[in-house]
């Protein structure tokens, strides 16, 4: 009511114009006795912009005029107004570089809101790394031969994110650029979606990128970003227009390490020769141990896990160990929930072939580990064959399989066996209140001492499983990486049947799924 009543008590400033209307308000009136303006643009559709004063209003249209000027007239379009503003941008990445992201983030977009053009491009970067990704474009820069192989593989990031299959909006970054950007960025696309973009730097700093990123493809993701973080201050800028290394965000090892906290610290580290203040380090991101596997939020992709620990062996050995056919190999790194989706399922499911497909990873000093979410059977006492004795031979091997109670009534199940060169030394299984056990186990990892659960604790809690974990995280010194199980990418290969061939006698079923045939018949149940 207010609004449509404005048109009969307002004063109209606008005499000629597109359909865009300029009223001051006197129903609208503040403290100062200023009246507040109301900027109608007709063809936009959306409620009118108001300006506390008409001087607000003003010195909005004067921003206005120069951005839509400099967007026309480029570098060519030059007064006192923008000499002072490219100043201030010249200055503000100067102290982007000295780590001062924040008031240079400040400086750049009040030049922004005057189109200056080098302030989108400087701007986009610091945004980004914190996480920002709403309009982050990058300016001039995607049509640049110097900038462009450091930008666009971030932008080809979020276009496979979120158009994997559809590439008609991958134009509009390369729009104004050389023909050989253009090719260059349909590259640059080509190997985000195929998981092959490899980022990579000069001098000392690109040494650490190499070593960082073979760290953070066995799980070690708080010393890949010790690296990385340790050789910022040696990174150096490809031109003035650059301000932080922004290709890592598209690195598919690295890039995960980015998180907005850690986009901060490198943001905040002094770098390009730039003399500042180091940040104190950020919190990592893996905490100790195991137990956090208990956590229980509701969207968990770990809820039930099954893993196994074994001590001086590289991961890339694993595979031979406990390999199906000891031959299988190790794909590329990739997204746990994604490996499963791409590779989990053969078309055929069976009731006693259970084999896991597990990442691979370094599970603390001297010790590696393999490691399936969500098992596809579950846990069958009378058919489990523990695959610490196949990985144990010459060494030590842990193994451990946990299936929490899903709800009232249901009992939760937690085994663990060890073994030592082939042979198993202890176990112990917990399904609810019973445990049973064989060979001598230490008191350590004694089940009485952690499982069953409390009696005032929730049917569906995991106290005794946490408990579990610790005890082993501190009898073996060993830890499961958090970050890289959930956010990182790891290698994967497929293991061998965690249960033993049904013996004479015993039924079992195989279900074979494909594409519709023989007169509609669908999938096979043999």
């Amino acid at each position: 009511v207010m609004l449509a009543g404005m048109w009969e008590r307002a004063l109209q400033l606008d005499a000629e114009s597109d359909i865009t209307h300029v009223l001051l308000d006197p129903a609208d009136v503040d403290g100062d006795g200023e009246w507040a303006v109301y900027y109608y643009e007709g063809w936009g559709g959306e409620q009118p912009r108001r300006y506390a004063s008409f001087q607000e209003f003003m010195e909005a249209m004067y921003r206005q005029f120069h951005s839509l000027t400099a967007h026309r007239r480029g570098a060519a379009f030059d007064n006192a107004t923008t000499r002072t503003l490219d100043a201030t941008i010249e200055e503000a990445r100067l102290e982007a570089l000295r780590g001062q992201y924040e008031r240079a983030g400040t400086m750049l977009a009040e030049a922004e809101t005057y189109g200056r053009p080098r302030a989108t491009g400087l701007r986009d970067q610091i945004r980004r790394l914190l996480g920002q990704t709403y309009m982050v474009y990058f300016g001039h820069l995607t049509a640049d031969p110097l900038y462009a192989p450091e930008v666009l593989p971030v932008l080809a990031a979020e276009q496979v994110r979120h158009h994997q299959h559809d590439d008609s909006t991958w134009a509009f970054h390369l729009r104004g650029a050389p023909d050989a950007v253009r090719k260059a960025g349909d590259e640059i696309l080509r190997q985000v979606r195929e998981g092959t973009f490899r980022y990579t730097a000069g001098g000392p700093f690109g040494q650490a990128v190499d070593e960082a990123r073979e760290q953070a493809r066995w799980g070690d993701t708080d010393p890949a970003w010790h690296t990385l973080r340790a050789a910022l201050p040696t990174w150096q800028p490809l031109g003035p227009d650059q301000l932080a290394p922004l290709g890592l965000l598209a690195d598919p090892l690295l890039g995960p390490l980015l998180t907005p906290q850690l986009g901060r610290e490198l943001l905040a580290t002094p770098r390009g020769s730039r003399m500042g203040d180091v940040p104190a380090p950020a919190a990592d991101l893996d905490p100790p141990g195991m137990a956090w596997l208990t956590e229980t939020d509701p969207g968990n992709f770990l809820v039930a896990y099954r893993f196994v620990l074994v001590e001086g062996v590289d991961p890339a050995e694993l595979p031979a160990r406990i390999g199906a056919d000891g031959t299988a190999e190790l794909h590329e790194p990739m997204l746990l929930w994604e490996a499963h989706t791409r590779l989990r399922s053969n078309g055929e499911v069976s009731t006693w072939d259970d084999r896991a497909l597990a990442a691979v990873g370094r599970a603390g000093p001297g010790w590696s580990f393999a490691f399936e979410p969500r098992p596809g059977q579950h846990f069958n006492e009378q058919r489990f064959i523990s695959p610490a004795q196949a990985a144990s031979h010459g060494t030590r091997a842990v193994v451990v399989w946990s299936e929490p109670a899903r709800g009232h009534g249901e009992h939760g199940l937690f085994h663990l066996s060890v073994a030592e060169d082939g042979q198993e030394k202890y176990a112990f299984t917990v399904h609810g209140t019973t445990i049973r056990r064989s060979g001598t186990i230490p008191v350590t990892l004694d089940p009485d001492r952690f499982i069953p659960q409390t009696p005032d604790e929730p049917v569906s809690g995991r106290l005794g499983e946490r408990r579990a974990l610790e005890a082993i995280a501190a009898e073996f010194q060993v830890r499961l990486p958090r970050f890289a199980l959930t956010h990182g990418r790891l290698h994967t290969f497929t293991t061998r049947s965690w249960t033993r061939p049904p013996d004479p006698g015993e039924t079992y079923t195989v279900i074979r799924f494909g594409p519709l045939g023989n007169g509609g018949q669908g999938p096979s149940a043999p």
